[in-house]
């Protein structure tokens, strides 16, 4: 069963993670996040599933996030108002972000 890869083809962090998951064999289903980003509830899956705090999942070293003055905005937001915001733009999402299992 291959496992769904979020990435953006231009991030090293990127690159390195998927030559990893192809040199140990493992069958990926390769997503540009930025023109397919999840969904807002695939992301709410992803946050609960991870059991990390949904800021984790915000680029904070994006320019997007600072245009948007996230580190500010952030902490008011409501869960759901994070999602949506995550949700409508791949840039602001940290990745990459792989969902599936490993065997």
């Amino acid at each position: 069963m291959a496992i769904t890869f979020y990435h953006y083809p231009n991030c090293g962090t990127c690159k390195k993670a998927k030559k990893w998951l192809e040199q140990k064999g493992i069958e990926i289903n390769d997503v540009h996040i930025v023109n397919s980003p999840p969904s807002k509830e695939e992301l709410k899956v992803m946050v609960d599933t991870s059991g990390l705090e949904l800021k984790k999942f915000f680029n904070t070293s994006g320019k997007k996030y600072r245009e948007l003055n996230l580190k500010e905005k952030l902490p008011t937001m409501t869960e759901d108002e994070a999602l949506e915001l995550l949700s409508s733009d791949g840039m602001l999402i940290k990745r990459p972000i792989t969902i599936g299992m490993i065997r």
